[in-house]
């Protein structure tokens, strides 16, 4: 008799707590992860690989030792290309692979509204290798600011526009800014007459849109002392030539655009186009099984569920969400097994921060306060992602990183590791 499995497609926060919560229910399934990569790591540090802040090995840990206990569970470094609900098969890059239930959770890639010069020049914060090349490329722009004596050709090189105002765009321009303030100069001595000029722009009339109007004061007000020039009611347009076109006709030259503006859930060949809803997310039951198809779910950022009296028009596309939705599913999926009652899902909103600078953070939460800022929402946000980390290894490393740049105002990680180039 074939054992029964059900295939998780996606390995990060949603499919990794699947795949664990399956594993320690003993439920009567092989368990197996699908990814493009054989590593789990953590988006919301990404920037601080980019910046130079934290190591590639700080925020990803390899799903193989990850889950190397349990005979029950099974990896497969693929890509998705085409999925036969009738036949419950996925057919991968390398083959194909029955299924009972297929589990999609491969979260979003990045949006660049149909630009194509934007997808072309920008440079994206979405993969370990866009936060890769987003260092490389800044540490080589400065490297040859310091050699030209062309003044607008340095002005291009040292100046830095994030589109995008939500969390993701406010932490890389304080990253930024914390490494103009603190580390360019004693580094580059050649750029002290530069202004290394750092813009922020977002198409919406606040930075953190989606949070509190305390947040998001707090947040512009910390931003404009930092030196960072702010665009609100703005949204890039192209970009081409090193000119980064703004709607209002404006341009800014610079070969240093980050895209940080938008996300988009993916589509897959074999699920019906009736399937998806707004921003290509799989519309969901209560259940998280995909409205139109049996056996077939999809949880995390890519699924779009109306039926939580909470979120009618669907959740937020955040970490929590994903993660409960991950305990939530492992539950009825064992309830189904032992032919129990399932139970819908209901998302708990612990609320939600982001890190402006050293010190300086905001947290909208669930709790008799409702808003913190300045130094506590620093420690809160610093502790809980500590504790999000993969493993305890993540988490010491993460933290004695942190602790140094800390203490030193600086850290050792600045160095330009290009495989695509040949080294002579």
């Amino acid at each position: 008799m074939e054992q029964k499995s059900i295939v998780i497609i996606g390995g990060g926060f949603a499919g990794v707590e699947l795949a664990e919560r399956l594993l320690k229910s003993n439920i009567g399934y092989q368990i197996i992860l699908i990814d493009r990569n054989n590593y789990n790591f953590f988006p919301p540090l990404l920037y601080q690989v980019a910046t130079g802040f934290l190591d590639v090995s700080n925020i990803s840990y390899p799903f193989r030792k990850h889950f190397r206990n349990d005979k029950r569970f099974s990896f497969v470094m693929a890509e998705l290309l085409e999925i036969k609900p009738d036949e419950n098969k996925v057919i991968l890059n390398i083959g194909e692979l029955s299924y009972s239930k297929l589990v999609i959770a491969t979260g979003t890639i990045t949006n660049y509204f149909g630009n194509e010069n934007i997808q072309t020049n920008a440079l994206p914060m979405k993969t370990i290798t866009d936060a890769i090349n987003l260092k490389n490329r800044i540490l080589e722009r400065l490297e040859k600011a310091s050699r030209t004596f062309n003044e607008e050709e340095r002005r291009k090189l040292t100046t830095f526009v994030i589109a995008g105002g939500g969390p993701t765009g406010v932490e890389i321009a304080g990253m930024l800014a914390e490494l103009r303030k603190n580390i360019l100069f004693k580094d580059y001595p050649e750029l002290e007459s530069v202004a290394f000029d750092i813009y922020l722009i977002d198409g919406l009339p606040n930075v953190l849109a989606s949070m509190s109007k305390d947040s998001q004061q707090y947040a512009y007000q910390s931003l404009k002392e930092m030196g960072i020039l702010i665009k609100l009611g703005q949204v890039v347009k192209d970009y081409k030539d090193d000119v980064i076109h703004l709607a209002d006709d404006t341009t800014i030259l610079s070969q240093n655009l980050i895209w940080t503006a938008g996300v988009t859930a993916q589509t897959f060949k074999g699920i019906p186009a009736e399937a998806y809803g707004k921003g290509k997310r799989l519309m969901v039951d209560a259940y998280n099984e995909i409205l139109i198809l049996k056996n077939i779910y999809a949880i995390g950022d890519t699924s779009l569920m109306k039926a939580d009296p909470a979120f009618a028009e669907g959740h937020p596309q955040l970490a929590q969400v994903a993660i409960q939705q991950a305990k939530q599913l492992a539950k009825n999926f064992s309830a189904t097994e032992k032919g129990k009652e399932l139970t819908p899902f209901k998302y708990d909103d612990k609320g939600s921060m982001a890190i402006i600078r050293r010190n300086r953070a905001v947290a909208d939460l669930q709790g008799p306060i409702k808003h913190f800022n300045g130094f506590i929402a620093w420690l809160i946000w610093v502790f809980i992602h500590l504790m999000s980390l993969i493993n305890f290894r993540n988490r010491i490393t993460t933290f004695f990183n942190w602790l140094n740049s800390y203490i030193t105002k600086d850290q050792p990680l600045r160095m330009i590791i290009d495989p695509s180039k040949k080294q002579t």
